[in-house]
């Protein structure tokens, strides 16, 4: 299964200087109500939620496997990525995609 590798990290409660490091505030926000949403990733995403409670399905999983996070919580996920989310409360989050162009990860050959 190609999916299989791709997985979303949780860092629940990330400490305030660790907010202010990665400087959350001036990142872009988004929200949605409660409900379902099929989502692909084309680029990988840092989020942090302000608020709400969503559950993630990664494509190909089954119904018992999901991901769970919520306000508070600062959120990785890796390009690539097909999932449903099912929103159970309204989200309000900070967002960062990942720019390939700057990554330092990537190496230029």
């Amino acid at each position: 299964m190609a999916d299989s590798n791709l997985r979303i990290t949780v860092e629940t409660n990330p400490s305030e200087s660790r907010l202010s490091e990665l400087n959350i505030k001036c990142w872009p926000k988004w929200g949605c109500s409660p409900g379902k949403y099929q989502l692909k990733f084309d680029a990988e995403e840092t989020c942090y939620l302000l608020k709400g409670k969503v559950k993630v399905y990664t494509k190909g999983s089954s119904e018992t496997e999901w991901v769970e996070f919520g306000a508070g919580d600062l959120v990785t996920i890796p390009k690539g990525l097909s999932c449903t989310w099912d929103v159970s409360l309204a989200v309000d989050k900070h967002y960062k995609f990942e720019s390939t162009a700057s990554s330092s990860s990537s190496s230029s050959s």
